[in-house]
Parts: C-alpha cells; structure tokens; sequence
C-alpha cells in the first residue's frame, strides 16, 4: 500500500498518469496557449456576420470546436498537474492561467448565441437542411430556443463571460485554504502513535479500526475547519451571491430555476428527491442503530459512520481491483471490459496513489483529444476498488461519448446523467462481488462499503442539498450569511437525519460544510449526486435480472454524451426521474442492505456463542 508521506517525484512513473500524452512538454502547451489568441482573433472577425448565410454560420462553429477543444486541452494539462501538487506554485500559476484563457474565451464568443437568436429559428432550422455541417447541431439549437429567454445581448453576453474569472475567486480561495494552508493536528491511535491527517489520507483514518484514532482524526480534521469558519464562511456566501448574480442577470426567478433550466431538469426532480429522501428517513436511523449494535458501542458517534464492521477487511491491490472490476462489467460486453483494462494498465489513465499536496477526492477529468484521466488516492482495500469503479465510470461514459459524438457540445454531459454512470459501476462491481464470495467476513466488508456510498451520495448529497437551498434562499431574501447561522443550519439538518441514534457534537458536524470546497461553489449541484445514485441502481437492476435489450439499451445513453435532454437520455436507458420511483427503488436497495447486514451480523453472534 502507498504511503500518504510520499511526495511527488517518489511515485512510481505506472501508478501516475500520463498528462505527457497531452502535450509533450510544457514548450507545447505555451505554443497552444499561443495558439489559442490565433485562434480568438480569428473567431471576432465573424462577430456581425453569423446571419449572412449557413456556410458562414458553419465555418464559425468548426472553428469554434477547434477553440474549444485547445482551451480545454490547455486547461486540463495544467489543471491535472496542480491537481497532484498543490503546493508547486509553478502549476498554480500556469494552472490560473489557463482557467482565464476559458473565461476570456468565453467572452470572445458571448456574441454567436445571441446573433443565432437575431436570425430566428425558423430560418435556422432551413438552414440545418441548406449546409450538412450544421445538421449535427439541431438539438444544440432546439436547446438554444429552450433558453432564448434568458440569452441577454451581446454585449451582456460578454460583460457575463468578462466577469466569471473574477466572480469565481471565491471558490478558488475556499480550495486554496483547504488544500495549501490548513494545517491538522495529527491523530493520536490509542497506543500513543501519531498519524498524519492530510486531504488524501482522512478517509482512510475515519474508516480505521482503532477508536481513538478515529476520534481524534475527525476531531482535529474538523478543528482545523473551524480555525478558519469565518473566512471560509465569507467565501460561500461569495460563492452563493455569485449563482445569484448570475440568476438575476439572467432574469430568472432565483438561483434553483437558474440551475434546473439551465440544465434542461423540471423542478419536480429536484421536489421529489427532498420529499422522497425525507419520507425514507427512518431507513438510515435503522440503520445506525444496527451499526451501533455491531460495534458493540453503547453510543454511535460521527466518527464511528465508517468504523469497520468485518474482522478480516480483504486487501485489494490495484491491479487485482481492476480484475474485479472489468468482471462485474461483463454484462456490458467484452469491449467495455477491455477498454477499462487498457485504460487502467497500459494507457496511465489513472494517477492511483496518495502523494504530499495532492488535492483532496477523486475526480475524472479530459476532453475530447485526450484521455479520459482518473484522480484518486487509491488505498489497497474495497474502499479504494469502489471509488475507482465510480470513477471509471465516468471515464467510459467520456470515451464513448468521444467516440460517437461529432460535436464538443455533444460531448459534454452534465452530472445529472454523469452520475448515473459511476453509480452504475459501482452498483454492477458490488453485485459480481456478492455473488462470487461466500465468506461472511468478505459479504459484510462489500455491504458496509455500499453502506458508506450509500451515506455519501444519499445521506450527505441530499442533507446538502437542502442545506444549500435555505442558504441561497436566505440570501435571495437579503440575509446574512455567518459561520455560525452555517454551522447551526448543518448541523440541525444531520441531526434530523441522524435521529436518536447518533451522538452530536454539534460544532464539528456543523462545520461539514467547508470540507465541500468545490461542490457547494457549483450552483445545486449536489443534489445531482442523490438523483444519479437513484437512477443508477434502477437501471443496473434490468441489466442484472438480464431484461431483453437492457444492457444495450445503457450502452446507448453513454454514448449519447450530451446529445440528448438528460431525462430523455434517461428514458432511453430505461429508467423515467420524472417521478419518485427510481428514488424509492434505491431506498428499497439501501433497505436490502441493511438487512443482510442485520443477518450476518446475527450469524456472526450465533456463531460466537
């Protein structure tokens, strides 16, 4: 197993990933970046001029792919090498750099919608049929028609991409305080031993066996948090005012229409998983009441959430873990199996082990024209097998997407249907390890892993989610936002959601919040996560019970990408989030978790006595 004291030039070159096949050297990408004002200049000579005829309207959109696909190279070359060392200020600055190329590009073109609006859609959509380049882009300009209400000018247009560089500082300096300068007191084992908390290395402290070392990591991981509650608590009342900007700039009602339209989600989704989540309630104050009774304690705390339950966690190796995961994705086709293999052992798409000054989570990151890559902090365990399946989720859903999409804006997919693709190899891995593992020990670690997911993306998500929607409320109605009115907020939330079943200190649980530097700065976003664990689970339900069509019917919607409404991509992969259902069937899942739970559990004093 790697050790988090690694630094960064001690990795092993095959376990980091290969930003090389991107640009060769760091003289290639000044050379794009240089490229990249060519480029922008040569797009605002067709500013005034998109209605002339369609071959004008087609030769602007080809160059404006290739601008989009240079910035986006740009920015992820940069952005994945500060991603693994925060602390080279060399790659923050080039890291900076690029992320203002993106806002400068998008204010160089914030005049093609507005002028494709001034043309009409009726003359667009004969256009479609005048020049075969432009018939790729029929649902990108039914989309268009969709938002035309809340297209301003021209010159609003550019003001509004000018101004998201700046807007966006908050976030920037809420990632900066957690990532570079907060400092942790270590933990402290119940032997006296001292371990480092560090980003990368917390969920593995949290889900350690030894108690003290549990509670003293979460303790002092949130202390840290809460040296620093005021100016985090500053920076997203930044964030929430800027989502409420724009919002308003927008002219729409407030920030949640802004991000459900904009998204192309009826507000109902977003209605029922609140309601649905509040109503199934009950199922997770079972469960911590199972959870307290198998460790044996007289009283759950938050740091026992993710204590281990099995005596004899297995060791998974990397490798052994992408074995495991290429079978539980069979069902999908030997092809979808060997391009995980491929991406995961031979092309590097996966930078897999913790290193000083990487920045905290997992992510997948890339545009078309480079590989789909993989940040994570891998840790020998099912722990570390299931968060790379998720991730490798959202890495096949980017190839297949790049593969079968001819357009860039076809090939971007937002989280609603993004993390259905994760979840769903999650759900899939855990179903194949369930089914091909009889010992007791093995079944309960597989459960409580799913237990741990199921706590992040449908306990956390959806108390966040309801968090983040009183706080833009608050703001909208022209209140304050302090650190302590936050920490209060969270902190009743998750005692509702822990019930009576869960000690509550409540300083610490309400400091939560500012360990989300990046989710709660991406306007209700959050609630995405609780949405695609529910559709993922529907849908890898058809695919296991082996219905007609299911698993081809999946491989279609990843290769949708972004060419269809997320719902109705949804809808093609066989599941409707119109309506609760999906969100009941996966509370239904989580249940099914908990009583098997509940009887191995019962085995296991059964057979001590």
């Amino acid at each position: 197993m790697a050790q988090v004291t690694r630094h960064r030039h001690e990795q092993p070159v095959q376990y980091t990933w290969d930003l090389d096949s991107i640009f060769a050297t760091v003289a290639d990408w000044e050379a794009a970046l240089g490229h990249l004002d060519t480029q922008l200049a040569d797009l605002a000579g067709y500013h005034g001029r998109l209605h002339e005829n369609p071959g004008i309207l087609a030769d602007f959109l080809e160059k404006m792919e290739a601008m989009q696909q240079n910035v986006g190279k740009l920015f992820v070359y940069a952005g994945l090498h500060y991603s693994v060392d925060t602390e080279d200020q060399v790659w923050a600055a080039r890291s900076d750099r690029a992320r203002g190329r993106l806002s400068q590009a998008a204010a160089a073109t914030a005049f093609a919608e507005p002028e494709m609006l001034a043309i009409g859609f009726e003359k667009l959509h004969q256009w479609l049929l005048q020049d075969k380049r432009l018939a790729d882009y029929a649902h990108y300009f039914n989309q268009l028609e969709k938002r035309q209400t809340h297209v301003r000018s021209a010159e609003v247009e550019q003001i509004l991409g000018m101004v998201q560089e700046p807007l966006n500082t908050a976030n920037s300096t809420h990632s900066v305080l957690a990532n570079a300068d907060l400092k942790f007191t270590p933990a402290t084992s119940s032997s006296g031993e001292t371990y480092e908390i560090t980003q990368g290395s917390i969920g593995g402290l949290l889900g350690h066996d030894d108690r003290e070392l549990r509670r003293t990591a979460w303790q002092n991981y949130a202390d840290a948090h809460l040296t620093l509650k005021n100016t985090m608590a500053n920076a997203l009342a930044g964030g929430v005012k800027r989502d409420i900007f724009f919002a308003r700039a927008r002219q729409y009602k407030n920030s949640l229409e802004a991000a459900l339209h904009g998204t192309h989600i009826p507000p109902e989704v977003f209605d029922n998983l609140l309601k649905t989540y509040k109503a199934n309630l009950p199922t997770w104050h079972r469960y911590w009441a199972i959870r307290r009774q198998a460790l044996g304690y007289d009283t759950l705390h938050p740091y026992d959430i993710t204590a281990p339950l099995s005596k004899n966690s297995p060791v998974v190796p990397y490798e052994t873990a992408v074995d495991w995961i290429a079978a539980g994705m069979k069902p999908l086709g030997d092809e979808y199996a060997a391009v995980l293999r491929r991406g995961c052992l031979d092309e590097r798409w996966v930078d897999v082990y913790p290193n000083k000054g990487k920045r905290m989570g997992a992510f997948s990151s890339g545009v078309r024209g480079t590989r789909p890559f993989i940040m994570m902090s891998y840790t020998d365990t099912l722990f570390g097998l299931s968060t790379l399946a998720h991730e490798l989720g959202h890495s096949l859903h980017s190839y297949y997407a790049w593969q079968n999409q001819k357009i860039m804006a076809y090939t971007r997919y937002g989280l609603f249907v993004a993390e259905v693709a994760s979840n769903f190899n999650q759900a899939m891995v855990r179903a194949h390890l369930l089914a091909t593992h009889d010992d007791p020990e093995f079944l309960i670690a597989v459960i409580e892993e799913a237990m741990a997911n199921f706590h992040r993306y449908f306990f956390i998500m959806p108390t966040l989610a309801r968090f983040e929607l009183e706080i833009h409320q608050r703001v909208e109605q022209g209140r304050a936002l302090t650190a302590d009115d936050l920490i209060n907020l969270m902190a009743d939330l998750f005692a509702e959601g822990y019930g009576d079943k869960m000690a509550m200190d409540k300083e610490r649980v309400g400091i939560t919040w500012a360990a989300f530097h990046t989710h709660l700065y991406s306007n209700f976003y959050v609630y995405q996560y609780a949405t695609g664990i529910s559709a993922a689970h529907a849908l890898a339900n058809g695919v296991l019970a082996g219905h007609p069509g299911a698993a081809e019917k999946y491989l279609a919607f990843l290769k949708a990408g972004g060419s269809m409404y997320p719902l109705d991509a949804l809808n093609l992969a066989g599941v409707d989030m119109a309506t609760p259902e999906p969100i009941e069937t996966t509370f239904g899942v989580l249940a099914s978790y908990v009583d098997q739970l509940e009887k191995l559990m019962a085995q296991r004093t059964d057979g001590n006595q």
